[in-house]
């Protein structure tokens, strides 16, 4: 009996599910100043110097450890639309790793080696509809950065360094506050998609013949 009730018609159903108070799109960027940088051993075993790099690049990543933290809500008021409502003022704490690479000349390979990595803290607020038992997810849809300027200190008999490298952060956001909701809704079960057939075995196959060379084309008329 239940098998049947599987196969088509629609039931009250019960299910547990997210509700969404308020969803946003957010874009941000920022620049961090970093430095004082030892240039690592390159290729060949010896230290990389400054007229080894081409160029300096970066990777930014959300931090492995708590990249997202709500750093507290307060309630706002404020008129939507002739409406007086109370959304919240969320403080969002985000962090991130930046790692940053010298890009060698080709004599050298013309590789990318690491330099090092900083961790760094970002915060923001957001208005939104996001009362206490509320969570606040926030979702990177872009995470990207690049090196706006650096400078590369040449230090005689000591390692050379990387100094003032300004690293350009651009992020774009989705932040939505959720919350779990059990719902009743009339709906149809889901059904399996119809199995594809494997396909048979193919036919033999002759090779391509070369009627025109082999036999030569006599038909016996000329003997």
């Amino acid at each position: 009996m239940q098998a049947k009730n599987l196969t088509g018609g629609q039931e009250l159903l019960c299910i547990n599910t997210e509700k969404v108070y308020d969803w946003i799109i957010n874009e941000a960027s920022f620049d961090l100043t970093l430095g004082d940088f030892d240039l690592p051993l390159g290729p060949t075993g010896d230290p990389i110097e400054c007229d080894d790099i081409v160029n300096v690049s970066c990777t930014v990543e959300p931090a492995e450890v708590d990249p997202i933290e709500i750093a507290g809500r307060v309630n706002q008021e404020l008129v939507v639309d002739g409406t007086m409502l109370t959304l919240q003022l969320v403080n969002i704490r985000k962090n991130f790793t930046v790692t940053v690479f010298v890009e060698l000349v080709p004599e050298l390979g013309g590789g990318l080696v690491e330099v090092g990595e900083v961790d760094f803290t970002r915060c923001e607020q957001v208005l939104l509809c996001a009362p206490e038992g509320t969570d606040v997810d926030v979702t990177y849809t872009d995470l990207d950065c690049f090196i706006c300027n650096f400078t590369c200190e040449e230090n005689g008999t000591e390692t050379d360094t990387l100094d003032d490298v300004t690293v350009s952060v651009r992020l774009c956001q989705s932040i939505q506050s959720t919350f779990d909701v059990t719902l009743e809704i009339v709906a149809d079960f889901c059904e399996p998609r119809d199995q594809l057939p494997i396909p048979p075995c193919p036919a033999p196959m002759m090779p391509p013949q070369c009627p025109v060379l082999f036999p030569n084309g006599d038909d016996g008329t000329n003997g």
